[in-house]
């Protein structure tokens, strides 16, 4: 038996090619979505399916010449053509490509679409939020659980509420609805499962270099303290940061830590916790320098300000004000998998360091020491001039994730180092 498997375009008959149409006429039996085989009901058998296995059973009991399996959109845009091409062994079938939603709401927008970001949000876990904040355009399907007004309540809580975004739903049919504005204004408005998002970003987070490369004249500085531009380098290489980590800087200074990994993480998030007043303006003119908007200021001492935070991947102690094992504690709490960097100046908080995570049993721990000299003009001579060596202790979680509050109750007493 013949079986044509197309891509009907968003549903509506005037978005089918001629191609479609006329495998559709030479067909008996037509099956698919309920919306998609409703248009035929009069002139053809028709069968509401969507299960790949219930496809191939209809078909398998069908005695027709030839069959046509209809997908939404295009056969080869997040499509369930796949998983069914899979199990057609038997039958000789054609896929007839269709008019992708991505096409077709470009087209409305008058908005090229070769450029963009593309990504599905629909019965799959997706960060768009994530998408937008690193691409100029971003084009999504929602549906299920992620629709098109979260997505955009989510670009707000990220800082991005001036994004310019499109939304469209039930696209080719009557009562297609098409509505625009900034990401802060379509937060407001509510929208159903059949629609797609386009987000125009003209600030997206960018780096021109792929490794850390920021000089220290770069940030803006007071008092606080700031951690200096080789350890920083590679304090953030032990991170092993990927592109859509959470990531907690506790005792963030002066930010420089935070924007890095902000570069680093250019769709995921930075926390960046700090008690100290002075250091909180700095931290603000900094990401406002760099206009990192997935840097979030978490003003407050760790480790109580950390129970409200989203669950970290990576965390860096810069300065632990004398709590480090309550941070740890709360970091592996809050992720067992959680990989954790910690510096010090002194040996003391280095030791402290290593019992604590021995103690929460972390794997692969690791300690080195980054000691910098640098070159000042003395008269007509240059000399070098060394600065503070400073320890970076590194480990992942635990392979075998053991109780935070036993391991607490056993660790060494703060040192207040």
């Amino acid at each position: 038996m013949k079986v044509y498997v197309i891509g009907v375009g968003m549903g509506n008959p005037d978005t089918l090619t001629i191609g479609a149409q006329r495998a559709i006429e030479s067909s008996t039996l037509v099956i698919g979505a309920r919306r998609l085989v409703a248009p035929f009901e009069r002139t053809h058998e028709t069968k509401a399916l969507t299960s790949s296995d219930d496809i191939v059973e209809a078909l398998a009991s069908c005695n027709a010449d030839a069959a046509s399996v209809l997908m939404s959109g295009d056969t080869g845009f997040f499509s369930g053509t796949r998983p069914l091409l899979a199990k057609l062994e038997g039958f000789d079938v054609q896929v007839i490509a269709g008019v992708s939603s991505l096409s077709y709401f470009s087209a409305c927008l008058g908005i090229p679409w070769h450029d963009a970001c593309i990504v599905s949000a629909h019965g799959r876990d997706c960060d768009v939020a994530g998408a937008v904040q690193t691409h100029e355009k971003t084009f999504a399907i929602t549906g299920g659980k992620i629709r098109a007004q979260d997505i955009c309540r989510e670009l707000v809580a990220r800082g991005m509420g001036d994004v310019t975004v499109h939304v469209g739903e039930r696209l080719s049919y009557d009562d297609e609805r098409i509505v625009g504005g900034t990401a802060a204004e379509v937060a407001q408005m509510e929208f159903g499962d059949l629609a797609v998002l386009m987000a125009l970003n003209a600030h997206p987070i960018k780096r021109s270099l792929r490794a850390p490369a920021l000089d220290d004249s770069a940030f803006a500085r007071n008092l606080a303290p700031m951690t200096k531009e080789e350890v920083r380098e590679v304090s953030i290489a032990k991170l092993h940061l990927r592109k859509d980590d959470t990531v907690w800087d506790i005792g963030a200074g002066t930010g420089s830590v935070s924007v890095e990994a902000a570069y680093a993480v250019a769709a995921g998030r930075v926390f960046a916790v700090e008690k100290n007043p002075e250091a909180i303006d700095v931290l603000k003119r900094n990401k406002a320098r760099f206009g990192l908007t997935n840097i979030q200021i978490v003003q407050g001492k760790a480790p109580e300000v950390l129970a409200d935070l989203p669950v970290p991947d990576r965390v860096f102690v810069g300065g632990s004000s004398g709590n480090l094992v309550e941070i740890v504690a709360a970091a592996l709490a809050a992720n067992p998998k959680v990989r954790i960097v910690i510096t010090g100046i002194t040996l003391e908080l280095t030791r402290e360091a290593l019992c604590c995570l021995e103690k929460f049993a972390f794997a692969n721990v690791d300690i080195v020491q980054v000691g910098v000299a640098r070159c000042h003009e003395v008269g007509s001579y240059h000399m070098m001039k060394g600065q503070n060596p400073i320890l970076i202790v590194s480990a992942d979680a635990p392979e075998a994730t053991p109780d935070p509050a036993q391991a607490y109750s056993e660790a060494p007493e703060a040192s207040g180092a």
